[in-house]
């Protein structure tokens, strides 16, 4: 069966300005300029998911239009939240989203501003979980999510991120009996690397390999220096570090060779254990 059947809107086009691994590959999903060949009669969404393809999204809409009368232009981008998560329409199949938005204000993160306090969404099968806050949610949401992922055929991977302050003991218990490709938490300042250490140690029945954490760097003027002794602590941690360098919605920062070599090192695993092979040799025996 096609990754289109769960979408109830058969007469609908959706349209992305680029692919990533999240992008439905359905008949009915395009990326870029409309086909030579298109569907006849269909509305048109066109949806953009970074703030730095807004632009292109707004001049695909406008070639969408030249064939077809209803074309809508939105997304994350544009502040769309997606208080309706439809399996399979805008992303993959697979992916879910169970709630939306997120209680904490984080000066980097624009979620809270485009999705607004944290809300529940009726819970959609999927093995991944792209939650922003799923342990702020009620147990008993937590609980049926997990629930819900120990009927999926595939490993669970929270790519969310996990916020490892709320890693308690019956997070732990009830993660422990779950099958699970990743899990990722977060360290996006020196302070949060504490909390990181003592939920790792909750999660120790996971490798490394399993385990991983976001890492913004570059924020808030952050020398070179400081952003890798934190990568450095995530990887003490027992984590398997992915750094993201920082970027603001309303500009691009262009970042020196030596940032962006930080971060290239710091996003492998095979340069990481590469890196740390003697560390790693020494674990193992």
């Amino acid at each position: 069966m096609k990754a289109y059947y769960q979408n109830p809107q058969a007469t609908l086009i959706r349209v992305f300005p680029r692919r990533t691994s999240y992008t439905p590959t359905d008949e009915y999903a395009f990326v870029g300029d409309p086909p030579l060949i298109r569907p006849d009669g269909l509305t048109v969404h066109v949806s953009v998911v970074f703030t730095w393809d807004q632009e292109e999204g707004e001049r695909l809409a406008t070639a969408w239009a030249q064939y077809y009368p209803s074309v809508q232009l939105g997304g994350p981008a544009f502040g769309n939240g997606g208080n309706n998560f439809v399996p399979g329409r805008y992303v993959v199949n697979g992916v879910t989203f169970t709630s939306r938005g997120c209680n904490r204000k984080c000066p980097w993160c624009l979620v809270p501003e485009r999705e607004g306090r944290l809300s529940l969404l009726s819970i959609a099968s999927g093995n991944i979980i792209q939650d922003n806050n799923l342990l702020a949610c009620p147990r008993a949401h937590i609980s049926a999510v997990f629930e819900m992922l120990k009927r999926q055929r595939r490993s669970a991977i929270f790519a969310g991120g996990l916020d490892a302050s709320l890693v308690d003991d019956w997070v732990a218990q009830e993660m422990a009996g779950l099958r699970i490709g990743s899990v990722f938490l977060a360290a996006d300042t020196r302070a949060a690397v504490a909390p990181l250490r003592e939920a790792t140690r909750r999660l120790s029945f996971l490798s490394r390999r399993k385990l991983r954490c976001y890492v913004l760097i570059g924020f808030g003027g952050e020398s070179i220096a400081a952003a890798r002794e934190r990568l450095e602590a995530v990887w003490e941690a027992g984590c398997l570090p992915f750094a993201q360098l920082y970027q603001p919605p309303d500009q691009h920062i262009y970042y020196d060779a030596a940032w962006r070599a930080l971060a290239r090192e710091w996003s492998r695993p095979a340069a990481m254990f590469a890196n740390h092979r003697s560390e790693v040799l020494k674990s193992e025996r």
